[in-house]
């Protein structure tokens, strides 16, 4: 069925030039065209389309429930990213995982570094274990409607799947739009949901993180000379004003399986390789001697990536990285329109386009991100304008060959960071993430931090001079877990009454850069799976199930509903004066982490284990009167954390370093530390370093508390 097509303009940097199939690696492909068998109907209790972390946990849920469960999967996999390449698992908080998650985790004896071909292996097992039926390469054709509820869904194969509950578990959301679900695509203007977050240029940004190092790199083919033309991948679309939403998605990338081992494969030169289309990138690497590059992640003042390089899960890391910027547009359904709005404008419903055009439309882009990024790679290994120091150490990696075999080594999933965003009667948004709106229908938890890669490359004048910005990309925080509504994974009920919807849920851009972690998609797609099972035997409309009926089921299987704060800092319950790591000053190279309470406010900050001698962190304090105080440092143990921390303290007689046990669990509250009593003046400063240590430091929070207090006051 083909609902209500919208008429969108493409307008932004694709180029079709750089799109042929990789013919090497016939296999290195988002889709292509089955053969189509005699026409056959095909009824299941419980039909998931998309094979997806959230579609296996949905499926198997439902299976363990004694549904009769068909898993549908588009390509020749199941697990989505996590079998694609994402292994380095964005965890958040830990302590917020449970019922199948933390089952698929311990099964495989840990949360980070899988093996992809392990993943997938766990992952087809309990679908075995659950009796769920998978069929590989089914790509959905059209969908029979009545009465606002799905009948059925038609593959390109000529199946006709029949089910009393459907549940969407792809990345791009494509069962909810042929089902006529109100849905939006790009990011929501900043006042839409009062979101410091939302929209173009927005207050909270990555303004000093993959900006080009703050230098005036120009963006034109003959330096300084805009009557030469943009360098290739700086977009020339105009912004709005701050604030404004967009159409714009984004970025997209591989993630990388990388190995420093012998038998490493040389980085391949993909069709169509052009150097030319890395020439911001050569510019940049030359521009100033002083950058340092670290192929890895950093938030150091002249340090760069260009890429993250390590055995294992290799991720975007720079300015000029593995994320193609611009580069994902077309995707969520096809069609894209450079245009900014302050007002946000009504939600699409239906298909753009037919599913097979879509899908071609798709694998163009597919394509175009493979020759981008392998190109990449080949430059940084290859090129003469790259630097020879950093060359021979780009040179020192290559594709690990014992993942990925059919497809060279390279990962068969291309990183789809968001698609169509579902709009229901309840939208998840920022304030949730931040606690500050709560939820009484929780259906799991989500931790991990409102995070967006850059949505745009433009030029931007500074100091009277036009150079190149990333634009769209935040990193901020959540100072807890936080719940997420049953409402958000259901359609309006007068939408459709039997689909459910765990992973291109009901969220706003901010919110959903926070949910969209694998582990949260598999605590959606279980409790998905639940509320399929349950609304079955009830013979009712999945927005009707009773929400007690839920938790109560969730609860008995191991799903986590609520957090309870007692290891979380709020800096206004603290007595004396407390200086938080937001606070503090940085030298050298600190990373933001929530994902180990006890901690202070909205987390820590940790040395990356790196750089040892280079980093301090100051927490310079205003007291209210001179006087003795005793100080007190707060951290959170675990076995990777440094043994011996050295913590100056600057007092009125002089410093006085003492050595902090990090592993050591912190003997108040699980917190604190005492590193005596000190008397001040009205200024006091105490440095944590990270010179000699041997594991990660932790500097999250100084507390100077006057003499005669004894008591950190706690939520």
């Amino acid at each position: 069925m083909f609902i209500g097509a919208v008429a969108v303009a493409f307008t932004g940097t694709f180029n079709p030039g750089w799109c042929a199939a990789n013919s090497d690696v016939p296999d290195l492909r988002y889709y292509r065209q089955v053969e189509r068998g005699p026409a056959q109907r095909l009824n299941f209790d419980v039909a998931v389309y998309g094979g997806t972390p959230a579609g296996v946990a949905a499926a198997v849920q439902a299976g363990r429930m004694g549904k009769d469960v068909v898993l549908l999967s588009t390509n020749r996999f199941v697990g989505g990213l996590t079998s694609g390449g994402l292994t380095a698992t964005d965890v958040g908080n830990g302590a917020s995982i449970g019922g199948l998650a933390l089952e698929y985790y311990t099964r495989i004896g840990r949360l980070r570094d899988l093996d992809p071909s392990e993943a997938e292996a766990l992952f087809l097992t309990m679908l075995d274990e659950a009796g769920v039926t998978v069929l590989f390469d089914r790509w959905l054709e059209s969908v029979i409607m009545e009465e606002g509820k799905l009948v059925s869904a038609t593959m390109e194969t000529a199946e006709t799947v029949a089910a009393s509950v459907f549940i969407d578990a792809t990345y791009e959301g494509d069962l909810l739009a042929a089902a006529n679900v109100s849905h939006y695509v790009g990011r929501e203007p900043s006042g839409t949901y009062d979101e410091s977050l939302g929209g173009q240029m927005q207050n909270v940004s990555w303004s000093n993180v993959y900006q080009f190092c703050k230098l005036p790199v120009s963006p034109f083919v003959e330096p300084d000379n805009p009557d030469s033309g943009l360098l290739p991948e700086i977009s020339d679309e105009p912004l709005g004003e701050k604030g404004d939403g967009d159409f714009r998605v984004q970025a997209y990338n591989f993630r990388m399986r990388l190995t420093n081992k012998a038998d490493r494969l040389p980085f391949p030169k993909p069709n169509g390789y052009d150097p030319g289309r890395y020439a911001l990138l050569a510019r940049f690497m030359n521009f100033d001697p002083e950058i340092r590059w670290t192929l890895d992640y950093t938030t150091t003042p002249m340090t760069d990536g260009p890429v993250q390089m390590r055995n294992g899960d290799s991720n975007n890391a720079g300015s000029f990285s593995s994320d193609y910027v611009g580069g994902s547009n077309l995707w969520p359904d096809g069609t894209y329109e450079a245009t900014s709005f302050s007002e946000l404008p009504p939600p699409r419903r239906g298909l753009t386009m037919p599913f097979r055009e879509l899908y071609k439309i798709r694998e163009r882009v597919f394509q175009d991100h493979v020759t981008y990024q392998q190109g990449l790679m080949y430059f940084l290994a290859n090129d003469p304008q790259v630097p020879k120091s950093l060359q021979e150490r780009t040179n020192g990696f290559g594709i690990d060959p014992h993942e990925f075999k059919e497809t060279g080594g390279w990962p068969h999933q291309l990183y789809i960071r968001e698609g169509r965003r579902m709009l229901s009667d309840y939208v998840m948004t920022q304030a949730n993430c931040e606690s500050k709106r709560t939820v009484d229908d929780s259906v799991g938890l989500a931790s991990y931090a409102m995070d967006s890669h850059f949505c745009h490359r433009m030029v931007v004048e500074l100091d009277g001079k036009l150079t190149v910005r990333n634009e769209g990309g935040f990193g901020h925080g959540c100072p807890r877990p936080y719940p997420v509504s049953y409402r958000s994974i259901v359609p309006r009920k007068e939408e459709c009454s039997n689909l459910l919807v765990p992973l291109c849920l009901s969220a706003s851009h901010v919110a959903y850069g926070s949910i969209r972690m694998e582990p949260v998609f598999m605590i959606l797609g279980q409790s998905a799976g639940t509320a399929a099972a349950l609304a079955i035997d009830a013979g009712i409309a999945v927005q009707d199930l009773a929400y007690e009926k839920l938790e109560k089921r969730l609860a008995e299987d191991g799903q986590i509903l609520s957090f309870l704060p007692g290891d979380i800092y709020p800096l206004a319950k603290l007595e004396g004066v407390v200086v938080d790591d937001e606070a503090a000053v940085a030298t050298g190279e600190w990373m933001h982490s929530a994902s180990a309470p006890p901690y202070v406010e909205q987390g820590y900050r940790h040395d990356v284990n790196k750089n040892k001698g280079d980093s301090t962190m100051t927490f310079t304090a205003a007291l209210p009167a001179s006087g003795r105080y005793e100080v007190r440092l707060a951290y959170s143990h675990l076995a990777n954390r440094a043994e011996q921390v050295p913590v100056t303290v600057h007092h009125r007689d002089g410093t006085q370093t003492v050595v902090v046990n990090q592993r050591k669990k912190a003997e108040i509250k699980g917190c604190w530390t005492s590193l005596g009593h000190f008397d001040f003046d009205e200024q006091a400063r105490v440095v944590v370093s990270n010179e000699g240590t041997k594991g990660y430091v932790l500097a999250d929070a100084v507390q100077f508390l006057p003499a005669e207090a004894e008591a950190v006051s706690v939520p």
